[in-house]
């Protein structure tokens, strides 16, 4: 018989599953077969969940807290991704084209992941062609925000690059409501993101406070 924080945590991704783009849409019973098929997993503050080069063998959906995405170089530098957050999908390249991993994944803060495993996800895609054109839109935003940033590195200016990036983790935040937003992020982790290893100088001399907030419209 399933404990009582089994079945907690069971409801607690039925109900965050129909948030997850992909999942988007599914009735009860399907989301169930989904959930059923998933493993549950806790994730501590700053543990691995894979590496880059690693075998593709599962997609991730986020339950709970935020998942960091990013590039590691031989230099010990890296260059930051992504940060999903609740209801987001990740790791679903290397699981589609069955290769290696194409970065680290690292629980920013503790978070709770539902695991679905290649064949599962495969399974759930031939009972559910409809899901198909929501994962090529998770796919097509990746590209998009690639994109994206590889034309902010080349051709912005620092500044701009580092204010584009907080109001695109500010909107991203579920606890931006009332008219602003919290980041959390070291200065080191800024400039991760930016991709310039100056960047946490520059934030110390012009924004030395942490965590930023950020005035929305």
């Amino acid at each position: 018989m399933a404990s009582p924080q089994r079945n907690a945590a069971i409801e607690d991704a039925r109900r965050l599953l129909a948030n997850c783009i992909l999942f988007r849409g599914l009735v009860e019973n399907e989301r169930d077969a989904v959930v059923a098929r998933a493993r549950l997993r806790r994730f501590a503050a700053g543990e691995t969940i894979f590496l880059m080069g690693s075998p593709g063998e599962s997609m991730m959906a986020v339950l709970g807290g935020q998942v960091r995405i990013s590039v590691p170089s031989p230099e010990g530098r890296e260059i930051l991704l992504a940060i999903f957050q609740p209801g987001e999908v990740f790791g679903e390249i290397a699981l589609l084209d069955g290769k290696e991993r194409t970065a680290d994944a690292r629980a920013m803060t503790a978070c709770d992941l539902a695991i679905l495993e290649r064949r599962d996800v495969f399974a759930f895609l031939e009972r559910k062609p409809d899901a198909w054109p929501r994962l090529v839109e998770v796919l097509c935003d990746r590209l998009r925000s690639t994109d994206q940033h590889i034309a902010e590195v080349a051709l912005l200016q620092l500044p701009v690059r580092l204010a584009k990036a907080l109001l695109r983790m500010a909107d991203s935040e579920a606890n931006a409501a009332k008219g602003s937003a919290t980041v959390q992020m070291s200065q080191r982790e800024l400039g991760n993101i930016v991709g310039n290893g100056s960047a946490p100088a520059w934030c110390a001399s012009k924004a030395p406070r942490s965590p930023y907030r950020i005035a929305q419209p």
